[in-house]
C-alpha cells in the first residue's frame, strides 16, 4: 500500500515539476536543436532529467534517514557530481575530457565507499579478485555513457527507466532491502513522470543530466544492494546488467560495429540499432515499446529466476540469448544490420 501511495506521488510531483521546467526551457530558449545524432526535426526543450535527479536525490536521503545504515556519501556526492557536470554540458558542451573526469571521479567516490565486486555467480562462482575494482570502475563509467548514447529517440530512455526502477524494486522485496525498494520505486516514477512529457512525440527531452544520473545510478544500484541484502549478494551485479541489458548490447555493438570500420568511436553519429530501426521507417513509439517489451520479459525473468532458483547464473544464459536474437532478427528483417547511415 504505501508502496502505490509513493509511486502515485512521485509520478505526479515528477510530471508536475517537468512541465515546469518545460515552460522555463522554453522562455530561456533552452532547447535542443537537431544535429547529426539528433532524429528529430524541430528544436525540442531539454533538462527535464534534471527533475528526475532532484526527485531521487532528495528521496534517497530521506530514506536513508529514516531506514538506518543505508546512506552512501560516495553515491550521493557522485551522483551530484555527475548532474551539475552534466546539466554544465546541457548548457555549455563540455569537452569530453572533462565529462569523462567527473565520471571516472564518480566512479572512484563510489568504489571508495562501497567498495568493489569480488565474485559473481556464475557455474560454480567466479572469484575476481583485483580485477573487481577494474570491471566495477569500468561498469560504472560505461553505463552512465551507454545510457546517454542510448537516449536518442522519444520515451526510450524514459521507459528504460520505469522498467529498472521497478525490477530493482521487485529485486529488493524479494531479498528483504526495504530502502533500496523504496528507493527503486522513487526511480521508476520520476521516469514515468518524466515518460509521460517525452512519450512520442515528446515535448521535452531528459538531456545529460538525467541520462547520465540514470546511468549512474543504475550501476551503482548492485553495490548499494550488495550492502542491504542479507544473503544473494554475488547475484547482484548479474541483475544489474540483465536489467538494461538492451541499452547495454546496442551501445556495446555499435562502439565495436564503428571500431571495426576504423570509424572515431566518441564522434556523434545515428549508427544505434534503435536509430537504424528508425531510419528502416519504424516509429519512435514503435522501436520504444520493442525494446520496452524485450526489456519487461527479460527483467521478469531475472525476477521469476531469484523467486523459484535463488539465483541468476547459467539458467538465464537461454533467455538472454533467445531475446537478444529476437532483437537481432528484427534488426536484420528491416534490413538495417549492414546498411550505412548517412
Amino acid at each position: 500500500m504505501i508502496g502505490s501511495l509513493l509511486f502515485i506521488a512521485i509520478t505526479v510531483i515528477s510530471y508536475s515539476g517537468i512541465c515546469l521546467i518545460r515552460r522555463m526551457a522554453l522562455r530561456r530558449d533552452l532547447v535542443a536543436v537537431p544535429n547529426e545524432r539528433s532524429l528529430h526535426d524541430e528544436p525540442v526543450p531539454h533538462g527535464g532529467g534534471l527533475v528526475i535527479f532532484m526527485i531521487c536525490i532528495a528521496a534517497y536521503s530521506a530514506i536513508s534517514y529514516y531506514v538506518v545504515n543505508t546512506f552512501s556519501w560516495g553515491y550521493f556526492v557522485g551522483a551530484c557530481v555527475i548532474a551539475v557536470v552534466s546539466y554544465v554540458d546541457d548548457l555549455r558542451h563540455l569537452s569530453f575530457t572533462i565529462r569523462l573526469g567527473a565520471q571516472a571521479f564518480a566512479a572512484a567516490l563510489l568504489i571508495a565507499d562501497l567498495d568493489t565486486w569480488h565474485g559473481i555467480t556464475m557455474a560454480g562462482g567466479l572469484h575476481l579478485g583485483w580485477w573487481g575494482y577494474l570491471l566495477t570502475f569500468l561498469w560504472i563509467v560505461w553505463m552512465v555513457n551507454a545510457y546517454n548514447f542510448m537516449d536518442g529517440i522519444d520515451g526510450l530512455a524514459g521507459l528504460q527507466g520505469v522498467i529498472a526502477g521497478l525490477g530493482w524494486s521487485a529485486l529488493a522485496f524479494l531479498l528483504e532491502m526495504p530502502a533500496l525498494y523504496l528507493f527503486g520505486i522513487v526511480t521508476a516514477a520520476a521516469s514515468l513522470g518524466f515518460l509521460v512529457n517525452n512519450w512520442p512525440p515528446a515535448t521535452i527531452f531528459m538531456g545529460d543530466v538525467g541520462s547520465a544520473f540514470l546511468g549512474y545510478t543504475f550501476a551503482a544500484l548492485p553495490l548499494l544492494a550488495r550492502h542491504m541484502a542479507s544473503g544473494s549478494w554475488d547475484l547482484l551485479p548479474i541483475a544489474a546488467v540483465l536489467f538494461v541489458w538492451f541499452f547495454i548490447f546496442d551501445s556495446l555493438l555499435t562502439r565495436l560495429r564503428r571500431l571495426a570500420r576504423g570509424e572515431n568511436v566518441l564522434a556523434p553519429h545515428r549508427e544505434h540499432l534503435f536509430q537504424r530501426l528508425v531510419f528502416s521507417g519504424l516509429s519512435h513509439r514503435t522501436v520504444t515499446l520493442l525494446y520496452g517489451a524485450l526489456s519487461v520479459l527479460l527483467s521478469a525473468s531475472v525476477l521469476l529466476s531469484v523467486l523459484y532458483r535463488a539465483e541468476i547464473g547459467l539458467p538465464m544464459f537461454p533467455v538472454v540469448f533467445i531475446l537478444t536474437a529476437v532483437l537481432i532478427v528484427i534488426c536484420q528483417y528491416r534490413g538495417v544490420l549492414l546498411r550505412r547511415v548517412a
